[in-house]
């Protein structure tokens, strides 16, 4: 693959796919290729060369020959990245996993880092068809106050876990910048490492966050096919690709310690997502050299209404391949598998790949601190265990569980 040149970004991107004017039309002109006046215009050109860079790969031209010499790489090479995520890659899965477990044993040895996710409402203004949090679905609806805020940070602390990642649906009005600045002030009393997943934000926004406790943002970007983004996400601001897609870039500018990015696997080409996902990661690697990153890699979960855009296949197998290409390519990336997994999955990958994983998880709002949550949950898990039995887990492998490796001074 060729590397283009970088140049300006636009306000709007011509060269990405045409957007069909109904899909415009549906949400009052909201046009997925173009910032709306309100938000930051990123020019750094890591968007364009990542898009650039996934158009260009042929997955179906790499040989067997291609994945060995990836598989002999001391460094990986984009194109060698690209190598090991191809259908001719898939007989070479042992040896991947086996290459993947040696970098992680250099990089990480035998830790494996735990945190849980927080949901602090799940109020959204989008409409993403594969989302239970679309604003159209009927669900309970709810939005934990200060006091719920504690209760659910004091239970989460009382497992021991240092590290937590704060959610919400994306409702600027519900859950506005002071709103989750106060969850993450409350959280940095009580946990080490302190995340964030919600609405994209511009730079001074982050760092308000920033300045509350918050320590890192992720963003998945779900789909990098420009073209059937706009065709998930029918209304509301996260139709805007280009806005979502520059968010770690803005975090890091506003001053997070790091950033995560994730596809959701299933939405789309998944070979050309995982693809694209990596290259973003290490894009900005190289323009943010002390930034912590970390990959997830999500797959798509039965919702209300999931039928409606036909998710592809991307099976057990396929998703060990994307993980290990993964840590292949970025050694010094931290990967996170998702509860969405079933738990036997989780824990192989956690000991060839991975290096954080979810415990006592909910995707409801307030189920931490009482049996019965107060809003309805995003997806559906896979595995439920609390924190006490991942650990179990963990130390069955030979891993050693670690609830933080951060010190706040």
């Amino acid at each position: 693959m060729a590397k283009p040149s970088a140049f300006p970004v636009p306000a709007r991107f011509p060269q990405l796919a045409a957007v069909d004017p109904a899909d415009v039309a549906r949400d009052g002109g909201i046009d997925p290729l173009a910032y709306l006046p309100d938000m930051d215009v990123t020019a750094s050109g890591v968007l364009e060369e990542l898009l650039a860079r996934t158009a260009a790969f042929d997955f179906e031209a790499v040989t067997a020959a291609d994945v060995r010499r990836a598989l002999a790489a001391e460094r990986l090479a984009p194109e060698d990245f690209g190598a090991l995520l191809a259908p001719a890659a898939a007989p070479f899965l042992e040896e991947m996993a086996h290459a993947a477990q040696r970098v992680r044993r250099r990089w990480f040895g035998s830790t494996a880092y735990l945190f849980t996710p927080l949901y602090l409402a799940n109020y959204c203004d989008n409409h993403c068809v594969y989302c239970g949090f679309n604003r159209d679905n009927d669900i309970c609806r709810a939005r934990l106050d200060r006091a719920g805020m504690i209760r659910e940070l004091d239970a989460i602390a009382a497992t021991g876990l240092e590290d937590i990642l704060l959610l919400t649906g994306e409702d600027r009005a519900r859950t506005d910048v002071a709103y989750i600045g106060e969850a993450c002030a409350l959280a940095a009393e009580r946990f080490r490492t302190v995340g964030v997943e919600v609405y994209p934000m511009n730079v001074d926004e982050y760092a308000r966050l920033r300045a509350c406790g918050a320590d890192y943002v992720t963003v998945f970007q779900e789909t990098y096919d420009s073209g059937l983004y706009g065709k998930l996400h029918l209304a509301g601001r996260k139709r805007v690709f280009p806005y979502r897609a520059n968010a770690q870039e803005r975090a890091l500018e506003g001053g997070m310690r790091g950033v995560a990015f994730g596809a959701l696997l299933g939405l789309g080409e998944f070979r050309r997502d995982a693809l694209a996902c990596g290259l973003h990661a290490w894009l900005l690697q190289r323009a943010y050299p002390h930034a912590e990153l970390s990959l997830s890699c999500p797959r798509l979960r039965p919702i209300v209404g999931n039928g409606r855009i036909g998710p592809r296949d991307v099976g057990e197998r396929q998703l060990l391949q994307v993980m290990c290409a993964y840590r292949l390519f970025l050694p010094q990336a931290g990967l996170t598998i998702s509860s969405r997994e079933r738990a036997g999955f989780r824990d192989e990958a956690m000991g060839i790949a991975a290096t954080k994983i979810s415990a006592g998880v909910s995707t409801g709002v307030g189920e931490h601190a009482n049996e019965a949550e107060e809003g309805d949950d995003q997806f559906e898990i896979a595995d439920g265990r609390d924190v006490a039995a991942v650990r179990a887990a963990l130390r069955a492998r030979g891993l050693e569980p670690v609830t933080n490796d951060y010190v706040r001074v």
